[in-house]
């Protein structure tokens, strides 16, 4: 939905405007403190290793670059994580045939085995949490969202 005109601020907008960013901040405080408590469980995986093999399991293979720019990660921190994700099995990494100086990833069949076990437990805590909600409303909010991220993404540039 693109909207170009701005919309007349009312009292009622600028509370549900305010209500939105608070909101809004709450989720993202939130996504933060599941990061934190995620990488303090020895043994487990945390939400950025999760982040990486969710991102090979919807792209397939992928070059190290190509894979922190996805995860929003720099490439140092990338490449030590899926050393270490290498290591558990669940990703392999290939020097590309193409260019010797790219180093691939994919997904073995553990790391899929683990990405398919991670979306059963998460799938039906997502339904739940938006069950109330229309298709309509679900499709205002990924609006709304996709807007916020283009905002974020642009400040701080000229």
């Amino acid at each position: 939905m693109t909207r170009t005109a701005a919309a007349p601020q009312t009292a009622a907008r600028s509370e549900a405007l305010t209500r939105l960013g608070t909101a809004f901040k709450g989720v993202t405080t939130a996504a933060r403190r599941l990061r934190g408590r995620e990488t303090h469980r020895p043994g487990e995986l945390s939400f950025a290793q999760y982040h990486l093999l969710f991102h090979l399991a919807e792209q397939g293979r992928m070059s190290t670059g190509q894979l922190a720019t996805a995860a929003e990660l720099v490439p140092a921190t990338a490449t030590q994580m899926l050393d270490g994700l290498e290591r558990i099995g669940l990703v392999e990494r290939e020097r590309s045939e193409e260019d010797r100086r790219v180093v691939t990833c994919a997904l073995t069949p553990r790391g899929e085995k683990t990405v398919a076990e991670r979306r059963a437990e998460i799938e039906p805590l997502w339904q739940d949490a938006l069950a109330g909600f229309s298709a309509a409303e679900l499709e205002t909010a990924a609006d709304v969202l996709e807007h916020l991220r283009t905002m974020l993404d642009g400040l701080g540039r000229s």
